[in-house]
């Protein structure tokens, strides 16, 4: 755990990253159960990834995450400023350990390599993390934008002025789009999200790459001795400028989750940008902690989190405990389950918070 004297923005991004990932851990089940429960059929759309085309509050949760990861680097790297090669060991073993727990999550130790899927979440931020922290390590921040707007455009460019076989250049379907037709000739196994790749694939790792250096950009303009709301402004101004280049793009370069268009990046660090800023108000210069704590014991052991809701079955526990009073309840059942879930993982954290007990990767 941070010692008494670190940085008041470690306690923010913590919560950050407890919030994100309360999403994925059962926020997303509540949502739409409430959803049904009042007939708010506008929640539900919310919580639910778009087919193709198109943004909503759940396509934010995957490079909001990312985007925090990049926010750690350079602070977590600074250490190796004078000898970067120093950092090489640490960084491949973290690399290493995130791509084997993506591949045991995805099926690995059941030993159906034609079933397995090879890319993957863990599989992503393992990618996105390899590389920025190179990045942070070897380049100046004018560098590091440097590459990420470079990134960006070079994927616009690939896709628009190169076809996959049998279809035209910048095609941007499903079976016409570039990105998944490198997926169906060299991934073996399944893909997820969409039959004809998968919405994690190769080719988009280079512009998610972008949205993590975006975050470590980021994490580098609060390490300057800047007072707070100069800091805050600049969060503000680059979260509004973000959206609006994405927006700007979006005519000719859709916003497509699955193929993580440079749209999509943009918007997705526009709206990070002004998370970061609203936490970082609220905690760091406000003051305001202890609403954060259930978020901080989640982002302090998210990838435990991620990982442990593949073995233990949260859904059920929940079910044991309240199956009864949700059942007396009616249409307020799927909610007290819901409730029931979220209050499982928690507790199963929380035991882990107070003994200090962390998975480090």
């Amino acid at each position: 755990m941070p010692a008494g004297g670190s940085p008041p923005r470690l306690l923010f991004i913590d919560a950050l990253r407890g919030f994100d990932m309360f999403w994925i851990t059962g926020g997303d089940i509540l949502c739409r159960a409430l959803a049904v429960w009042l007939g708010w059929a506008w929640l539900d759309h919310q919580m639910e990834h778009l087919p193709w085309e198109g943004f909503v509050f759940y396509d934010l949760i995957f490079p909001l995450f990312i985007f925090i990861v990049g926010i750690v680097l350079p602070m977590s790297l600074q250490r190796y400023e004078a000898k970067p090669s120093a950092a090489y060991p640490r960084i491949l073993r973290r690399v290493a350990l995130l791509l084997l727990l993506g591949w045991i999550n995805w099926g690995l130790l059941q030993f159906d390599l034609a079933a397995m899927r090879w890319p993957g979440v863990l599989q992503r931020i393992a990618i996105c993390y390899l590389f920025t922290a190179l990045a942070v390590l070897h380049l100046r921040m004018r560098g590091q934008a440097i590459l990420a707007a470079s990134l960006l455009l070079g994927y616009w460019a690939l896709l628009a002025f190169v076809p996959a076989p049998g279809f035209q250049a910048y095609d941007l379907s499903p079976e016409g789009n570039l990105v998944g037709y490198v997926d169906r000739l060299v991934l073996p196994g399944t893909f997820c999200c969409y039959p004809y790749g998968d919405n994690e694939g190769l080719l988009s790792h280079i512009p998610a790459v972008a949205t993590c250096l975006f975050g470590a950009l980021t994490g580098w303009w609060f390490m300057q001795p800047r007072p707070a709301m100069q800091k805050l402004r600049g969060l503000v101004l680059a979260g509004v400028a973000s959206l609006l280049i994405g927006m700007a793009w979006s005519p000719l370069f859709p916003v497509i989750k699955n193929l993580w268009t440079s749209s999509y990046v943009m918007i997705a660090a526009g709206w990070s940008l002004l998370l970061v800023a609203v936490f970082y108000f609220v905690i760091d210069i406000q003051g305001a902690r202890r609403w954060a704590f259930p978020f901080v014991v989640i982002g302090m052991n998210a990838i435990t989190i991620y990982v442990a809701q593949e073995f233990i079955n949260f859904p059920d526990i929940a079910k044991f405990f309240l199956g009864g009073v949700a059942s007396l309840s009616g249409a307020a059942g799927p909610v007290i389950l819901a409730i029931g879930g979220i209050a499982a993982r928690w507790i199963f954290l929380r035991y882990l918070h107070r003994n200090g007990t962390f998975l480090r990767v």
